[in-house]
């Protein structure tokens, strides 16, 4: 449902902005990567055995879990907690990267795990700000980045994907979130299929 919405309103996008010459550079481009995005996909699920990894020798005997990002991909933050916590149980926030000052920061310590999406956007010398926070707070970031990505040290465990238009990005960067989410699941012994407490409709007022 995430992933068509998401394409929905791109596609909503693209057709409101078809009558506007200044932007047609970017409509191209946008479509251009449309086009390419199965097999950017396929690429990411690529990463599964390594994020089966990651999940069980990291993630599965934590309590609680911060992932964060910032524009495009703030909503990806906020679906991939969703998914965690529905379906693995695991206590989970999607976070602002810009509002670490305001509250999410006390939380940050070395016992505390994060996920920081840090893609190549207009906003990555803000998120490399989030990410020298996190660290000089000891924190061990794990971080959803772009393959080729040399900015970051060696000294943090990386999750790389491939880069795409700034709009489109998050539909990659939700896939590592959700085999993650999947994977803490079968690790925790629970049945993805059917999440315990989940209406997917609402049935009462």
């Amino acid at each position: 449902a995430y992933t068509s919405q998401f394409i929905a309103l791109v596609l909503m996008a693209l057709q409101l902005s078809e009558d506007r010459i200044s932007l047609g550079q970017r409509r191209e481009a946008i479509i251009d990567e449309l086009y390419e995005l199965p097999r950017y996909i396929r690429e990411t699920l690529a990463l599964d055995k390594e994020l089966q990894e990651l999940a069980r020798d990291v993630l599965a005997k934590e309590k609680s879990l911060l992932i964060m990002g910032r524009g495009y991909q703030n909503a990806t933050c906020l679906e991939g907690a969703l998914k965690i916590k529905e379906v693995s149980y695991m206590h989970s926030e999607g976070i602002l990267a810009g509002e670490l000052k305001h509250g999410p920061l006390a939380l940050i310590d070395e016992n505390m795990p994060v996920i920081l999406i840090m893609t190549k956007d207009s906003l990555y010398p803000k998120v490399q700000s989030a990410l020298e926070q996190v660290a000089a707070r000891k924190g061990h970031p794990i971080i959803i980045c772009n393959q080729g990505d040399a900015n970051i040290s060696g000294g943090f465990r990386t999750i790389r994907v491939p880069q795409v238009v700034d709009c489109l990005q998050g539909i990659i960067t939700i896939v590592p979130l959700q085999l993650l989410s999947y994977h803490l699941a079968c690790l925790h012994g629970v049945d993805v299929d059917f999440p315990r407490n989940l209406a997917k409709s609402v049935t009462v007022e």
